[in-house]
């Protein structure tokens, strides 16, 4: 998902799932990548005070010192300044493209890459000061930025401008209508009196949302249990775990604790005791504030016209209105309702085997869908991390984005980075050799760098005035860890899917050719971004791409056996209606509160859970939209996006790759009539011009009935 849609700092992707995005690897990978794959280094000559090499088109600057960020912050601010006054004072009926957009459109391509130097370096740089002096600068930029899409004089000059409907072409229009709309989101078509209105009703939604998240921080209860009562949960586990004074042990009611008693804890007793206690965390409270939120959400839509807050949050993506929304989940939902009985029979039947005939709640989904994938698939995912070498994995992954969409990595050496271990890649195209882009790898953890796994936009693509094309630039940050002797290890399975969906938002990135910085790489609509990363995931779980990136850690000449490739795919979709359909659940929670007004959460939750879950009720005295942080704050009405771009995914991979995952033909047009144009046209007309129809939910759907246990 986009960090606010484009509009400001730092354009990135970032997963509210679980915090996986682009992971990368460092300098042996890199050694690896170069001996086994067609990643050409360019040598250049190497010598202790060699100058670095700035990279041609790029004009991000990547070690700046905190003076020097302050420096360049205050010209970024005072620029932008002097081309909004600029622009503000053009005379109503003397609008042109010339006087009013182009400037605008120029401006934003100039300054996203100095913004950018100045705000990505909180995340990375080795030096504190410098991390301090971005922080900042990140937070005055902001401010700035704020100000400028309230600026009256500048939004009437712009919209006389739209009102003359003198398009030079349909990208012009949608960027001119998307700045349009951007000042009108923040009420500038209003009076002055309600414009206050808003903003004050702004102050309250971000006032009551720090609330809600504050309760779930600040929160720090936990239960005791005798060892015999966690019998299940792995020894290294419990050995993590405080003991209170006579010796019990404590469970903290966080995610982790939580998630590992209900997937291993073999009594069911403790299973329900701990859920419960977590489904009453901040209990009245955060409910309460939820209540308040939601009101103040539809007093801000209503303000701007709209009938509620989902009808605003959903006006600028690709679903367009809630109805569309609540049609797609339902649609899904019922579509899946079959193949989820059965698989909450198949979880009952095993129940009643190790339990005797108590009762199925939802405590006990999570352990039994684990138990039955112990027994139905031959996996052991620690086995298999012994088959997934970084450097290996990343050569493979290398080389399916390089054949697939036609692209050739090159190393840069003597480039300009902020800690050895970053290494930085021209992209080109592999039969032009045309170059397309850059990105930077930063890959691996250390002391002050930030601790999640995410890909930053660093320059977007962008037509300048002078005609020439602004090239994209992509930062990649991971956390991989070393070995002990500073060599690369091995990564889990779930990392490698990670990685392979952030080659996706990579790929997005650097391929994108709008014409305009507002619209371009990842600052694209969300409900499309996910998709590339999404599709991308696919190559994951087929046998083609196993073996190309596994290989046995003491012999990479032996990859992944075959029989493990098949279980692999079969294990993809496990009990996949049934969690699909708590996913869809919450969506639906969503969507109804941001929908319709005086909503009684408590009741609503009882409501949805048994007639989405198969009749299973919500556990008694719980609600869990006292801790839904991600969908009530985050996601505000889009919790269903994630579904969305997964559904588009599916449709595109069973339509073009299902038969041939090393189809070029399919690739090389997926990259110019999707990832290129994304931004540029409707969503909707890119993907149905790819795929020669509308997408459908039926390859979703079938990808997820294909393979029962």
């Amino acid at each position: 998902m986009t960090e606010s849609e484009g509009k400001s700092k730092k354009m990135g992707i970032e997963k509210k799932k679980g915090g996986s995005l682009l992971v990368f690897t460092g300098a042996a990978a890199v050694l690896a990548i170069a001996a086994n794959l067609a990643i050409t280094a360019i040598k250049y000559q190497k010598g202790k005070n060699a100058k670095k090499k700035d990279l041609a088109g790029s004009k991000v600057r990547v070690n700046l010192s905190a003076s020097e960020i302050v420096k360049l912050s205050d010209q970024i601010i005072a620029n932008s300044n002097k081309v909004h006054n600029s622009v503000a004072s053009v005379p109503l009926d003397k609008v042109t493209y010339a006087n009013v957009i182009a400037p605008l459109a120029e401006l934003q391509a100039q300054q996203f890459p100095l913004v950018q130097s100045c705000v990505f370096l909180k995340m990375v740089s080795t030096r504190e000061d410098v991390r301090k002096a971005s922080a900042e600068a990140e937070q005055r930029i902001d401010a700035h930025i704020d100000a400028c899409s309230k600026r009256e004089d500048v939004y009437l000059v712009i919209k006389a401008f739209a009102l003359k409907g003198e398009w030079m072409n349909a990208e012009v229009k949608c960027f001119v209508q998307i700045l349009v709309r951007d000042f009108e989101r923040n009420g500038l078509n209003l009076t002055a009196s309600k414009r206050e209105e808003l903003q004050r009703l702004r102050g309250q939604i971000d006032e009551l949302s720090f609330k809600y998240i504050q309760n779930l921080n600040d929160n720090c209860r936990f239960l005791l249990f005798d060892k015999t009562e966690l019998a299940g949960l792995p020894p290294e586990f419990l050995k993590g775990l405080d003991k209170s004074e006579n010796g019990k042990l404590k469970i903290s009611l966080r995610s982790h604790h939580v998630a590992a008693v209900l997937e291993f804890c073999k009594v069911g007793n403790t299973r329900r005791t701990v859920l419960g206690a977590y489904g009453n965390w901040c209990g009245e409270i955060n409910i309460s504030i939820l209540e308040s939120l939601v009101q103040q959400r539809h007093k801000y839509a209503r303000l701007l016209g709209y009938s509620c807050y989902a009808e605003y949050a959903i006006d600028v993506r690709m679903a367009k209105t809630p109805k569309k929304v609540f049609d797609f989940l339902k649609d899904i939902s019922t579509s899946l309702t079959d193949l989820a009985m059965k698989e909450l029979n198949i979880l009952k039947d095993l129940k009643k085997k190790e339990e005797g005939e108590f009762p199925f709640g939802i405590e006990d989904l999570l352990y039994y869908v684990k138990r039955v994938e112990e027994q139905g698939y031959d996996l052991d995912f620690g086995e298999i991390k012994q088959y997934l070498p970084i450097s290996l994995v990343l050569s493979g992954i290398f080389k399916i984005v390089q054949d697939l969409f036609g692209l050739r990595f090159e190393e840069i050496a003597g480039a300009d980075v902020w800690h050895c271990d970053v290494h930085v890649f021209s992209v080109l195209d592999l039969g032009t050799s045309e170059l397309l882009g850059y990105c930077y790898l930063d890959l691996f953890s250390r002391e002050g760098k930030y601790g999640r796994t995410c890909v930053l936009a660093l320059q977007n693509s962008a037509l300048t005035i002078s005609g020439a094309h602004q090239i994209p630039v992509a930062l990649l940050i991971s956390q991989c860890q070393k070995d002990a002797n500073g060599s690369t290890g091995l990564l889990r399975f779930s990392e490698v899917v990670s990685l392979f969906h952030e080659f996706g938002h990579l790929v997005q990135q650097i391929c994108n050719r709008a014409s305009f910085t507002r619209i371009s790489g990842l600052c694209v609509d969300p409900d499309f971004v996910e998709i590339p990363a999404q599709l991308l995931e696919n190559w994951c779980y087929e046998s083609y791409s196993l073996k190309l990136i596994s290989g046995f850690h003491q012999d990479i000449t032996k990859p992944i056996k075959d029989d493990i490739c098949k279980s692999i795919k079969r294990w993809r979709t496990s009990f996949s209606a049934l969690k699909l359909k708590q996913d869809i659940l919450c969506c639906l929670f969503d969507q109804i509160i941001h929908s319709a007004n005086n909503i009684d959460i408590q009741e609503l939750f009882k409501h949805l859970h048994p007639m989405e879950m198969l009749g299973l009720p919500v556990l008694e005295g719980t609600n869990p939209a006292s801790y839904f942080p991600s969908t009530v704050i985050a996601y505000e009405a889009t919790c269903y996006s994630r579904i969305w771009s997964e559904v588009f995914a599916a449709d595109i991979f069973a339509s073009k790759f299902c038969n041939d995952v090393s189809n070029q033909h399919a690739g090389i047009q997926f990259r110019n009539k999707v990832l290129a144009l994304a931004g540029a046209k409707d969503p909707i007309d890119v993907l149905s011009d790819f795929l020669g129809r509308e997408p459908s939910i039926e390859a979703y759907i079938e990808s997820k009935v294909k393979y029962v246990l």
